[in-house]
């Protein structure tokens, strides 16, 4: 089963909540990739022999990895992690995740600057492209191991909106947020 994503209701109900719009408003995988969401489904059971995510990282150049465990038993100030986690920024890279245990959620905006919410679940992994608006939350479960990929040395900050003038931001708007090419004309 692919990754479910949808447009989301805007509100200040629970951050752990789907947060459907009504009618619910699907999002395809062509969508996130328009906006340079890429997605996998891996098998997180034997994630230290499966050759397709070898070979990820090999195309890709994710050569350091570690794992992170996401729960309140586990995290100390979980709460207050999360609520940074869910504060909307961009990275001057990308951001790399594979979801070997439980779920939690990835926001990001969309050209029109609307929320999008992507349930990732075990096996799902998504790259965030450098310079997304986007955000992290854990679903109800409060549970979520995940394996983060980066090319080189980790590198993890997070810079809050606004942040136009970045230059992984204007990267980002001219790579994704433009129409490419002109249209063909009729013969």
């Amino acid at each position: 089963m692919a990754i479910e994503a949808w447009f989301m209701e805007e509100n200040d109900e629970d951050q752990r909540l789907p947060h459907h719009r009504n009618p619910k408003q699907f999002v395809s995988l062509d969508h996130l990739a328009d906006l340079g969401v890429l997605y996998w489904k891996l098998n997180p059971k034997d994630y230290e022999n499966d050759q397709e995510l070898k070979e990820i990282r090999e195309s890709r150049g994710y050569n350091y990895m570690d794992l992170l465990d996401l729960c309140p038993e586990r995290v100390e100030n979980y709460e207050e992690k999360l609520k940074n986690f869910y504060t909307e920024h961009i990275h001057g890279d990308e951001e790399i995740r594979y979801c070997l245990e439980g779920s939690g959620y990835f926001d990001v905006r969309d050209k029109e600057d609307r929320w999008i919410r992507i349930w990732i679940k075990e096996g799902d992994m998504i790259v965030l492209p450098a310079g997304i608006y986007h955000r992290f939350t854990l679903d109800t479960g409060n549970y979520v191991k995940l394996m983060r990929l980066f090319v080189g040395e980790p590198v993890w900050t997070a810079y809050n909106r606004p942040q136009e003038h970045h230059p992984a931001r204007k990267n980002y708007i001219n790579n994704f947020t433009h129409k490419v090419g002109v249209p063909l004309e009729a013969h």
